[in-house]
């Protein structure tokens, strides 16, 4: 599970249980990376009896077509059960289904509409489905390190969810777009996510490529939590460089961060990121109409 995040203003050496973990993530990244295929796409191996999930290949600058009307989500969900206080609705029926469920992701105007997972590992959800059958998308999953818990207070400063950039744009696949069209993140600058306990809506700052291998210098995926301003300040820095758009959004020490991860191109181990900023209890739709005006 997720180390407990540093308050603001202190700090913390990394313990060897931490040591262990970060360890474990990079063999993990190595996983990913052999999960990239031709023009950008996973291709992972699977058991003959997984669901055939359809597949085209595509060179990575493809415009994407328009999104199916419908997509195959391959689970059902059911009536809930008992659950302790405080869970959402769906989140008890989801975790009678499946309980690594942590939460929902939703992002209007794309195809983004998930359950997220966490495993104790960030292998199994790869060629894993919610149902826990080999599925070839596998499942969006949260890294193992992560808190996203009923206790704001000790979530992790980054979250960090993982998903397989599927040509048919099911799972991270349709984030596609916002590197396809530099502008399309005025039309699709929030993300809804969900926890088992509470709802909260991120807002894009960053559209970023980059080193995904166990090699790369920035290692987005150890960077759960801050253990300084200076280490928060530097990500945000980092971000900024690697921008492909100009969002002049304000991100400040504080700010809860999530980082959307899915494969760009298997030629050179990249990832795709889209990373944002919790929305700020003082803040409105209205707070961003200059930021985001066409």
């Amino acid at each position: 599970m997720a180390q407990t995040p540093k308050r603001p203003g202190g700090t913390k050496k990394k313990s060897p249980k931490k040591r262990l973990q970060t360890g474990l993530a990079a063999a993990a990244i190595v996983l990913l990376a052999a999960g990239c295929g031709v023009g950008g796409y996973f291709m992972l191996r699977r058991p003959a009896t997984a669901p055939e999930v359809p597949q085209e290949t595509l060179p990575v600058e493809t415009l994407a077509t328009e999104a199916p009307a419908e997509v195959d989500r391959h689970y059902t969900l059911g009536a809930p059960i008992g659950f302790e206080p405080g869970l959402t609705g769906k989140a008890k029926v989801l975790l009678e289904y499946n309980a690594d469920t942590v939460g929902w992701i939703t992002i209007p105007n794309t195809l983004v509409d998930e359950p997220i997972v966490q495993s104790d590992d960030n292998a199994f959800y790869l060629d894993t489905g919610f149902d826990h059958k080999p599925y070839r998308a596998g499942t969006v999953f949260m890294d193992f390190r992560n808190n996203f818990g009923y206790d704001e207070a000790s979530q992790s400063d980054n979250i960090v969810l993982y998903g397989h950039n599927m040509a048919n744009n099911t799972m991270f696949g349709s984030l596609r777009r916002y590197r396809q069209d530099l502008t399309y993140w005025k039309r699709a600058p929030f993300i809804e996510l969900e926890s088992n306990y509470q709802h909260y809506t991120y807002v894009i700052f960053g559209l970023v490529i980059t080193d995904g291998s166990a090699e790369a210098t920035w290692r987005y995926w150890d960077m759960e939590d801050f253990e300084s301003q200076d280490e928060f300040d530097a990500f945000v820095e980092t971000v900024r460089l690697k921008n492909m758009a100009d969002i002049p959004l304000d991100v400040t020490y504080g700010d809860k961060l999530l980082t959307l991860s899915t494969c760009y191109s298997d030629a050179d181990d990249s990832r795709f990121l889209v990373i944002a900023r919790r929305v700020r209890p003082d803040e409105t739709a209205e707070s961003f109409t200059k930021v985001y005006a066409e």
